[in-house]
């Protein structure tokens, strides 16, 4: 693994956050946020799995890092943390293990009177679908860890310092 691989991870991943999170319509000053959080997230996590860590401890690890980058930075541009993280976590979806879990689903029902073929495809359902379950609850458990452990600052990021000491 050398550093332009780590470059050119996070760059896809940064130019896969700008996509998903232009169909959400956030603010103009979110764009820069959403790039450098999917960019560092998945360019960790692709560090992270090089070294010898599964995908779903990873990920994990990376939605962490995204979380917390979200309830630094999402003060700073007055923007909630939903909507930076949500879109930089986007790129982490493990759509290949989702693709091969429906695939075999649909290979398991074509081979049904065939044990020895729909066994084989029963355990790449089981396989596949737990990689992609567990993933996708490690993404949302680690992103949303900075909202409960700074719940105060998580829902103070829209407001101006002015307006807290009325509320």
């Amino acid at each position: 693994m050398t550093l332009l691989d780590l470059l050119s991870d996070g760059f896809f991943a940064a130019i896969a956050a700008i996509g998903f999170g232009a169909i959400s319509d956030p603010p103009m000053r979110a764009f820069p946020v959403i790039a450098l959080l999917a960019a560092v997230g998945h360019a960790f996590r692709f560090a992270l799995m090089q070294a010898g860590l599964d995908i779903a401890s990873a990920s994990l690890c990376a939605s962490v890092v995204i979380g917390v980058g979200s309830l630094l930075l999402g003060g700073r541009i007055l923007c909630p943390m939903t909507v930076l993280f949500i879109p930089a976590l986007l790129p982490m979806i493990p759509g290949m293990y989702a693709y091969k879990t429906v695939f075999s689903m649909i290979m398991f029902m074509q081979n049904i009177d065939n044990p020895a073929a729909s066994s084989t495809y029963l355990l790449e359902i089981v396989r596949n679908g737990f990689v992609t379950c567990s993933v996708i609850f490690m993404l949302a458990a680690g992103a949303a860890a900075p909202i409960f452990l700074f719940n105060k600052r998580a829902h103070s990021l829209t407001r101006r310092k002015e307006y807290d000491s009325k509320s």
